[in-house]
């Protein structure tokens, strides 16, 4: 039970989550709003606006800052993996879902084509974040670390 209680007293893992869960539910929110349709996968996908990755290692590192200070090997090392995490998003994944968006384009015209592939044959588009995505999900982070280290 102490465990539990030690958890729940944790303001780092508490931002981490709280900056994911927040992205995610405001992810899943404009998804609604701009497609008019809710899609349950919206809210653990990736992708989309605004970066749940950003958002949670931008609260961890601040939540790191603010309980160690930022001298110390533990901002270094928690503000080291947000730099990873975000440029990551921006780079690798973002164009993994570009090229996932042309090659279900070739999908769909080899279909008319005649030859037929299915449709569970076509590849997550949703992957990577524009530079907007992952200053939204990074200030998103912020905040919430902000919050929950001055409050708990």
């Amino acid at each position: 039970m102490n465990y539990l209680i030690g958890i729940t007293k944790n303001e780092i893992l508490l931002s981490a989550v709280a900056g994911w869960f927040t992205a995610q539910v405001l992810k899943t929110l404009l998804h609604v709003l701009v497609t008019k349709s809710f899609d349950p996968e919206r809210l653990v996908g990736t992708g989309g606006m605004p970066s749940s990755h950003s958002a949670t290692v931008c609260g961890l590192a601040t939540a790191v800052g603010i309980n160690y200070g930022t001298s110390g090997i533990e901002f270094a090392l928690a503000f080291t993996f947000a730099i990873i995490v975000m440029y990551d998003a921006l780079g690798v994944r973002r164009e993994t879902g570009k090229q996932a968006k042309i090659l279900n384009e070739m999908i769909g015209i080899f279909n008319n084509m005649g030859t037929k592939m299915s449709t569970e044959d076509r590849l997550k588009e949703f992957v990577g974040h524009t530079p907007f995505q992952v200053i939204v999900g990074a200030l998103i982070g912020f905040g919430i670390a902000t919050a929950v280290c001055n409050l708990i």
